[in-house]
């Protein structure tokens, strides 16, 4: 049973847009979030100035042309003038693809060397390359290293924290979509009925709810033609996820969604109720779960 755990969150700026120290009960590890115009002020002063000098794993968020979000995946080692992560970030203020955040993951004792390093690039780069949420745009695969067992069991520890307090940042790069479990929440109905959502209408395409919202699955049928009733948003989601769409026009992979009726839209290629098309097996709607 996974353990519970206690994150801190301390708002630099005083303000939750502004930069993000996160720190966990007894751990060594420190998490910061800032957006790429506040990088100039990090040296300022306070523990940001000296932490962002030490060697770490550096994450930069951004959008992609498309619209899908991207992540690239980096490593600073320290550096004979004394500064490591800091140099490295401002080396990509000039880089042609698009980021606006920064999270950095360092230790507060400026412990992490160079096989470390190596090691935590690459669990994180193929993590978020399983995962698929976000666009990895690395030109290349990390190396992996060379790291004893006793170390790697180590760092595995150490990315296990860095993960919960990541998802709390609001970051989803790394965290496979999740079905809900309505067992604990709805066993009246949950132990009866079906969990899955068929369309009704001439697509077959399936459907699951999802802690975070609606998944459509992989091997969904979707229409070729985009009507005029199509709204904005969901004609975005299908450019979006063009590239996850195969020439028979069936998803290759499980798609999220906000609502069930985007992802109904979605399938149909016009605006559609989700509580109306999307239907189990015992013809029950999401808005009965």
């Amino acid at each position: 049973m996974a353990k519970g755990k206690s994150i801190n969150l301390f708002l630099i700026d005083g303000d939750s847009t502004g930069r993000i120290k996160a720190t966990l009960s007894n751990w060594t590890g420190i998490i910061y979030k800032i957006s790429k115009l506040s990088l100039y002020s990090c040296e300022e002063g306070g523990d940001i100035s000296k932490h962002i000098k030490h060697a770490g794993i550096y994450f930069l968020l951004g959008e992609l042309p498309n619209g899908n979000p991207s992540i690239y995946i980096g490593q600073a080692n320290t550096r004979k003038n004394g500064k490591g992560l800091i140099q490295r970030l401002n080396e990509h203020k000039n880089d042609d693809n698009e980021w606006n955040e920064i999270v950095i993951l360092t230790r507060q004792n400026d412990t992490l060397d160079a096989a470390e390093l190596n090691y935590l690039e690459n669990k994180f780069t193929n993590l978020a390359q399983s995962v698929n949420r976000y666009d990895v745009i690395n030109k290349c695969d990390p190396s992996k290293g060379n790291i004893s067992e006793e170390k790697a069991s180590e760092m595995d520890e150490f990315i296990e924290n860095c993960l919960a307090i990541i998802g709390i940042l609001g970051i989803k790069a790394f965290e496979k979509i999740k079905g809900l479990n309505l067992a604990s929440e709805r066993k009246d109905i949950a132990n009866k009925k079906s969990l899955v959502f068929l369309y009704q209408g001439k697509y077959k395409a399936s459907a699951i709810l999802s802690s975070e919202g609606f998944v459509l699955l992989k091997g969904s049928q979707v229409s070729e033609k985009l009507h005029k009733s199509l709204s904005k948003s969901v004609l975005k989601l299908r450019q979006q996820y063009s590239n996850k769409i195969d020439d028979n026009f069936v998803t290759t992979e499980d798609l999220l969604f906000h609502s069930q009726s985007a992802a109904a839209a979605f399938v149909s290629g016009s605006s559609t109720s989700g509580n109306v098309v999307w239907k189990t097996s015992d013809g029950l709607s999401p808005k009965d779960f």
